[in-house]
């Protein structure tokens, strides 16, 4: 079997590695998290509104910080992960921190055999659809839990960020969607020094077939931004021009490094 067909048992294997470093990395500060820390950034709290009462899904939620800190803020909250070390991990948090959170171990693709319901907002963010290959397949899920008037909120790192190598020194991949990106990684963004080695399988979706996939589903786009930093430093050779707010040092503010946007159903 080759390993693109694979991608689903090795990026689980990949991020089952990540996740321990993760949880003990200065980057995701569980510390600081359970004494009330909110891990959300401004860009997808904006989108985001007032979400007290409303239920939320959060797909592809790694070890659950954001979807605790969306039930902190008064949303009934379920999140999904491909990691089940992710998912345990968030389990363990949430009891601890007796969040409204409840937590599915599987492949966005598979959530239809795992969940039946619908919610007031869908959310994912950052990092998410870079490891799945079919986007119109993704939004059909997007879709499918939404209720009739419910709302999708995305913020994701800019197409223009990974045609680059890992130093920005130059452009080595197509802006959109190519064969897929298969990598050896050694250490990680939370933790660039953590003994771990292990494959990733990735795909780049230029912003034309992010959006086409959503408005094939129907939904109706709301809001489309674009942003010139990153809120997370998880890029090699990055400054903080502000607090919070990341660039790479070659690149200065002359890329897109996030965008986002909003969809109604």
């Amino acid at each position: 079997m080759t390993a693109h067909n694979n991608y689903i048992a090795i990026n689980k294997a990949l991020w089952n590695a990540k996740t321990d470093f993760h949880v003990a990395s200065e980057f995701y500060d569980v510390k600081g998290f359970k004494e009330g820390k909110n891990t959300l950034n401004d860009i997808e709290m904006r989108l985001l509104g007032d979400v007290s009462g409303k239920t939320i899904l959060h797909l592809q939620c790694h070890f659950g910080q954001d979807s605790i800190s969306l039930a902190r803020m008064g949303a009934s909250v379920t999140g999904v992960d491909l990691s089940d070390n992710a998912i345990a991990a968030a389990r363990s948090l949430a009891s601890e921190l007796n969040a409204d959170a409840s937590f599915i171990c599987c492949d966005v693709y598979d959530l239809p055999q795992h969940l039946d319901q619908q919610f007031d907002l869908v959310f994912t963010s950052y990092g998410t659809i870079g490891w799945l290959p079919d986007l119109d397949k993704w939004a059909s899920v997007v879709n499918r839990y939404l209720k009739p008037g419910g709302k999708f909120v995305f913020a994701e790192f800019h197409p223009v960020i990974w045609m680059f190598d890992n130093d920005f020194n130059k452009i080595t991949y197509r802006y959109s969607k190519g064969d897929p990106i298969i990598e050896m990684e050694k250490g990680t963004y939370a933790d660039k020094s953590a003994n771990m080695e292990a494959t990733a399988i990735s795909w780049n979706h230029g912003l034309a077939e992010v959006l086409g996939s959503l408005l094939r589903q129907g939904l109706t786009i709301s809001s489309f931004e674009e942003y010139d930093y990153s809120p997370y430093d998880c890029f090699n050779n990055t400054y903080e021009f502000e607090k919070g707010k990341f660039r790479i040092k070659t690149l200065d503010d002359l890329i897109p490094m996030v965008y986002s946007l909003t969809a109604v159903k």
